[in-house]
């Protein structure tokens, strides 16, 4: 993968966050399990990813995770298990150049996922099924190994400071009305398409 390639990173959360994300950043797991939110995480995901180290050492949930695009399978089981709350949040690719920050080629929660130290990981990333359009495929593991990668992660200490945002996507009018009355959000498109909409 190529620097150029990535425009912008990915965050998916529950419009109820907004106000909070706009006011404290990004947060890791571990940060947000100490403040009141509406989580959209995967309980049986979390308990995969619980314990889990990255190379350093340093425990994957103290890591606030941002996705290279946000139409990935994540979103498609949300979507798909009736989550009608969801927005992007959009983040910089400066972030990347952040001190400590983390790729991986897929998954956290995967086996088989590898981790690399940002930007200079970005060249072990294999582009074509990180930006995938589509993960399937007439064989089970093809298609295993095209999801781990369409979610590949970029994993920021503690959290991605809130002046690293430069907008967000929603799926609705009336998600674009309420994500516009915070005037520190600099930009809200509708993009359907993220939503599998």
């Amino acid at each position: 993968m190529e620097r150029d390639e990535i425009k912008e990173l990915h965050f998916i959360s529950s419009i109820e966050n907004l106000e909070s994300i706009l006011r404290r950043g990004i947060l890791s797991h571990d940060k947000a399990s100490k403040i009141n939110h509406k989580s959209v995480a995967l309980e049986d995901v979390q308990d995969r990813r619980r314990g889990k180290r990255v190379p350093n050492g340093d425990l994957l949930h103290s890591y606030a995770n941002l996705y290279f695009h946000a139409r990935n399978p994540m979103m498609y089981y949300l979507v798909s298990n009736g989550h009608d709350d969801l927005i992007v949040v959009r983040v910089s690719p400066a972030v990347l150049d952040l001190p400590d920050t983390v790729l991986t080629d897929g998954n956290c929660a995967s086996e088989g996922t590898r981790f690399y130290p940002s930007p200079e990981g970005l060249a072990m990333l294999n582009s074509e099924l990180v930006f995938a359009r589509y993960w399937t495929d007439t064989n089970y593991w093809p298609i295993r190994e095209k999801k781990r990668a369409r979610n590949a992660e970029v994993l920021v200490p503690s959290l991605v400071p809130s002046r690293y945002i430069s907008g967000c996507y929603v799926d609705t009018l009336d998600k674009r009305t309420r994500c516009q009355a915070f005037d520190d959000l600099p930009a809200v498109r509708i993009r359907k398409e993220i939503f599998f909409r």
